[in-house]
């Protein structure tokens, strides 16, 4: 099939065609812009207790669904089939999460107007257009979908073209779980159809999650319709840990956090900061978990490193790789692709790298670990701001008065002191810098697309 007609899902474990699914035309797309728009009219009057509702409905789909949704998410992108898993289960517990304490977070919210006659309205916007990556084919979506809906819009997804059957699963799931139609709706479009869609009047507002590059553009093409978007782009995050640290724990913490997913997460452990009096010893201890990670077939439920997603971004990491080694840093682990049919990468770890090096002023996205030696607190966290990045940080100390110091310096979106990043339904997700702007999740998600309107009755 040609892949300027079709989007193609490649299984990367060994090359072979998954799917084929044609670009749609532009009548398609308007046609699916309609529904929900159409669908919205409804949907928008619906209580939103209801809607929580649909909500405990898909999460039990999603169950029932799950094996069959991990299995595609091996198939398209390579993901272990346990983290495959995984993931459909964290997204059940996203819709009960959200079925649970969304409806306060839309509550009308009281003002300081004295006799208590203004109030907060939180009101729909409309279709929002939605454009999601490969790494995570059903949570990156449904963490953004489920508040979406719950809100009252109606949601348009562009998924990457290596994960459509992911997409369509997902809508499946929603149907069967009693979404009217229009209310989930997947495009197969082109960069083309994604420019017609944003400026269409009928999308409200945009979401993307992908690269810088992919923000800029889209970040454009909305602020020229004038319609706000949410960008959750790249990072490098610092993997700060101090020379009070639990160092097991932080080793620990570092595998999962660099390692997961084969190394294709925005919110990872890249660039392991590490204070000089425990560089060597915790970089011993990193070096011996690493070499115990099991890397092969994904569908193996003892895989934890599968293949990476796409032959040419385990090229383009190669290169990252290389580059930073004739720049002078130290080749501890890895370091090769892997021979053979399948797209994999051997798990890798640098040391010394210095912060001109290309690992770490680039976003290196796969199972590559950087290793830098901070002299000092002060100096991790200057290292840890020198990037053009500003997701997530974590920091390992177990003092907690310099815990609550430092992650006053930190600047990123999320810090998580003697932890692993994570994108979690309570807390809100976002960046800073070139890592994008708007939140996903907690209360801030479920009102990022919505109009907040002033009530006031008989004001005086």
């Amino acid at each position: 099939m040609n892949p300027t007609t079709h989007a193609l899902s490649i299984n990367p474990a060994n090359g072979e065609t998954v799917g084929s699914y044609p670009y749609e035309t532009e009548q398609q797309l308007d046609a699916a812009l309609e529904r929900a728009t159409h669908a919205f009219r409804t949907w928008r009057r619906q209580p939103v207790s209801q809607r929580a509702e649909l909500l405990l409905a898909l999460a039990a789909t999603l169950r029932e669904q799950a094996e069959n949704m991990a299995q595609m998410i091996t198939l398209e992108m390579g993901k272990p089939i346990a983290q495959a898993r995984a993931e459909i289960e964290k997204c059940a517990q996203l819709s009960e999460w959200y079925a649970a304490h969304g409806p306060a977070m839309l509550a009308p919210e009281p003002t300081l107007v004295d006799n208590g006659s203004a109030r907060i309205e939180y009101r729909p916007l409309g279709p929002i257009f939605a454009v999601m990556p490969w790494n995570f084919p059903v949570w990156q979506v449904l963490r953004g979908a489920v508040p979406t809906l719950l809100a009252g819009n109606t949601y348009v997804l562009k998924h990457a073209p290596n994960v459509m059957g992911s997409a369509y699963l997902i809508q499946q799931a929603l149907q069967k779980a009693g979404f009217a139609d229009g209310l989930f709706e997947v495009v197969n479009v082109t960069n083309e159809g994604v420019s017609k869609a944003i400026a269409d009047p009928r999308i409200a507002a945009v979401t993307l999650t992908g690269s810088v590059r992919a923000g800029i553009a889209i970040g454009s093409q909305a602020g020229a319709a004038l319609k706000k978007c949410v960008l959750e782009l790249g990072g490098s995050d610092p993997f700060i840990v101090l020379n009070d640290a639990d160092l097991d724990a932080a080793v620990q913490a570092a595998v999962i956090g660099r390692f997961q997913n084969s190394g294709q997460v925005c919110a990872a452990a890249k660039r392991l900061i590490i204070e000089a009096g425990v560089v060597e010893a915790f970089t011993a201890k990193f070096l011996e978990a690493s070499r115990k990670l099991v890397m092969g077939d994904p569908t193996s439920s003892q895989t934890y490193i599968g293949p990476m997603a796409r032959f040419d971004l385990r090229d383009e990491l190669h290169g990252q790789v290389q580059a930073t080694l004739e720049e002078g840093a130290t080749l501890l682990l890895g370091g090769n692709k892997v021979a053979g049919a399948g797209n994999y990468y051997e798990p890798t770890v640098l040391a010394n790298v210095t912060d001109q090096m290309t690992s770490f002023r680039q976003e290196l996205f796969g199972p590559v670990a950087s290793i830098i030696t901070a002299r000092d607190a002060e100096h991790a966290v200057a290292l840890a701001n020198d990037s053009e990045f500003g997701l997530t940080a974590s920091l390992f100390t177990t003092d907690a008065a310099k815990a609550r110091d430092i992650a006053n310096q930190l600047e990123t979106g999320g810090i998580f002191v003697n932890a692993f990043s994570v994108s979690d339904p309570r807390v809100a997700f976002g960046g800073v810098k070139k890592s994008g702007f708007g939140r996903e999740l907690s209360h801030f998600g479920v009102r990022e697309f919505c109009n907040a309107q002033t009530l006031w009755l008989d004001r005086k």
